[in-house]
């Protein structure tokens, strides 16, 4: 019998013009999964084939685990702490094996055998194949569309196929069988059979790509494409900077009688393009990426992280863009909230944000209204500004001596602490209602103070995963909780029911 297996793997090394290695690695396999089914449970079986006589050994192995993970598969696992007396020196990760009896290939049939075999060859070959592919270092899959799955289109590269997902294609494009394809590759999963790479057309990054592609001057890096932001199959943006002051980044791109921008558009089923010029200034930046509208003066808000654009009546619509769209790219582009608005539209938010300031200066600071305008004129937006910007700066305002300047500070601070105080004790009275729901610990009480939820109302409220995240509880533990603290609701609603029934004599 040994003689005869290395026949078979000779012969099946040829058959498929494999390595022999690779052949022998399936045999122990084979070998190994037919005495598996010998033993109850997970075993871990390792079968060794002499490559020169065919005899083969068997041993049976436990993995070394840490005693604080445990056993997952008791089958197949032993604690450190266990074995540790028995086999000194051994590590976590090491396996601990114990020969057993082989089983005789004749068991198993030379037939059955075979199968498994061939099927590790042809998994070993289409690893192979797909390393090959994947070492010419391409980003973009050229193939043929070979068959529809499931809604999916498998492509095909020489022996190679991707997988392009319905929702990674772009809308409206009807791609046929033998059509040709070009995708970029977004990721490579080996355990997906058949076609292992996962493809798409609508993503921004195709889109750098292609104008990689064309346009020679991004490969030698006097340009780069900074972002990019898609509605596939209508319109894109790309955000581009040059590295040589010799290089206009915008003409570049579009390329002489717009050959270039429009391969890209050709490409993608007729998407239009606008090249925006990148800049260090988000401002300016957001400016850019607007266009074709016209902006009129432009509000940064870094906390935020959001910027209210001015735009005229005219321009409005522009801006906007149909259904938002326009906005919407310029957002994703830059990565800044924008907030488009008219004259009118801005003056009445900075009015409305200003009378707040001021009410709250008067009233905390116990000012009046001329000198809470002086400090919201010279920019002081918050009672911490008052107290802690650097004395000198606050000095330096005329209308303002040390003294005046000393005692604005001092209520600044007493304000700020009476509200941080006031903010506690109110917490603490909300929790308080939560403190006899049953269920909670105070762990858990604790984890849902984190997280803003005080009262039985903003418990009720949360979604079950919501406070499965917030706490870790299990699904249904998450949903009786919510349920207990949504009763209140229930026995509001039935106690009017129960007054208005007529009482009876």
């Amino acid at each position: 019998m040994n003689r005869e297996m290395l026949m078979l793997i000779d012969a099946i090394s040829r058959e498929k013009n494999v390595e022999r290695s690779v052949v022998l690695s399936a045999v122990e396999f084979a070998l190994a999964s037919a005495t598996k089914k010998f033993y109850k449970g997970e075993v871990d079986i390792r079968v060794s084939v002499n490559p020169d006589t065919g005899a083969y050994d068997t041993y049976r192995r436990w993995l070394v685990v840490p005693d604080e993970a445990g056993l997952q598969n008791p089958d197949a696992e032993e604690m450190l702490s266990d074995v540790a007396d028995e086999h000194p020196g051994i590590q976590v990760g090491e396996y601990i094996e114990v020969p057993i009896e082989s089983v005789p290939i004749g068991r198993i049939g030379a037939m059955a055998a075979k199968q498994v075999i061939l099927q590790r060859i042809r998994d070993a070959e289409r690893e192979m194949l797909l390393n090959d592919f994947m070492s010419r270092g391409d980003k973009i899959f050229v193939g043929s569309v070979k068959r529809l799955d499931k809604g999916d289109l498998i492509v095909e590269s020489g022996r190679v196929e991707g997988r392009l997902k319905r929702s990674e294609m772009i809308p409206k494009e009807n791609l046929r069988s033998a059509d040709r394809v070009r995708a970029m590759i977004m990721e490579v999963d080996l355990s997906l059979r058949g076609a292992p790479i996962l493809l798409s057309r609508a993503a921004p990054e195709f889109m750098i790509e292609l104008f990689r592609q064309e346009v020679p001057e991004i490969e030698q890096g006097l340009l780069e494409i900074k972002s990019c932001a898609r509605d596939p199959g209508s319109r894109a943006k790309i955000a581009v900077k040059s590295y040589d002051k010799r290089i206009d980044p915008i003409g570049t791109c579009v390329g002489m009688r717009g050959s270039r921008v429009n391969a890209v558009t050709n490409e993608l089923a007729g998407e239009r393009v606008d090249i925006v010029l990148w800049s260090e200034d988000p401002a300016q930046f957001v400016i850019g990426a607007l266009a074709p509208a016209n902006v009129q003066s432009i509000v940064v808000d870094e906390e935020r992280h959001a910027m209210d654009v001015v735009v005229d009546e005219e321009n409005l619509a522009i801006a906007i863009g149909r259904g938002g769209q326009n906005v919407r790219l310029a957002a994703d582009l830059t990565g800044w909230k924008i907030n488009i608005m008219t004259a009118d539209e801005s003056s009445a938010k900075q009015a409305q944000e200003t009378d707040a300031i001021r009410t709250l200066f008067m009233s905390k600071l116990d000012v009046d209204q001329e000198m809470a305008d002086i400090l919201i004129g010279e920019g002081f937006t918050s009672l911490e500004e008052v107290a802690y910007v650097p004395l000198q700066e606050m000095l330096e305002i005329e209308a303002f001596d040390e003294d005046t300047v000393t005692e604005l500070r001092a209520r600044a601070k007493a304000a700020l602490l009476t509200l941080a105080i006031a903010k506690e004790e109110s917490v603490e009275d909300a929790v308080r209602e939560l403190r006899d729901l049953e269920g909670l610990n105070a762990e858990l009480l604790a984890q849902l103070a984190a997280a803003g939820v005080h009262t039985l109302d903003e418990l009720a409220d949360l979604a079950s995963d919501e406070l499965i995240e917030i706490t870790g509880l299990s699904a249904d533990e998450a949903t009786a909780l919510i349920l207990r603290a949504r009763q209140h609701w229930f026995a509001a609603d039935q106690a009017p029911e129960q007054s208005s029934q007529p009482s009876q004599s």
